[in-house]
């Protein structure tokens, strides 16, 4: 009951005839065409847009750690070394 049938396309047809005319049918359908035919070039650019930028955050992790020498502990006023994980717990503590 829910499948339509040539009849159906034939009446749906027809009635596309009576409101726009013959002459406009074909320009609808070319426009609907450029139309989709935008349409898809844009997903799929925002698809290939997609994995670059996920292959690039995939490579950048391994591009920071080639690139970046490992750096020195930092001192305090008082001479002695400091890491960052001394004074998370330093700051844990005092709160």
């Amino acid at each position: 009951m829910g499948s339509i049938g040539p009849t159906e396309i034939i009446l749906v047809l027809l009635v596309l005839v009576l409101l726009f005319g013959a002459r406009k049918l074909p320009e609808l359908a070319r426009g609907s065409g450029r139309a989709l035919r935008i349409f898809k070039a844009e997903t799929k650019g925002l698809t290939d847009d997609d994995e670059k930028e996920q292959q690039a955050t995939d490579d950048a992790p391994q591009q920071q750690r080639q690139q970046l020498p490992p750096s020195p502990p930092s001192q305090t006023a008082n001479g002695t070394e400091s890491s960052d994980s001394n004074r998370a717990s330093r700051d844990q503590q005092q709160s």
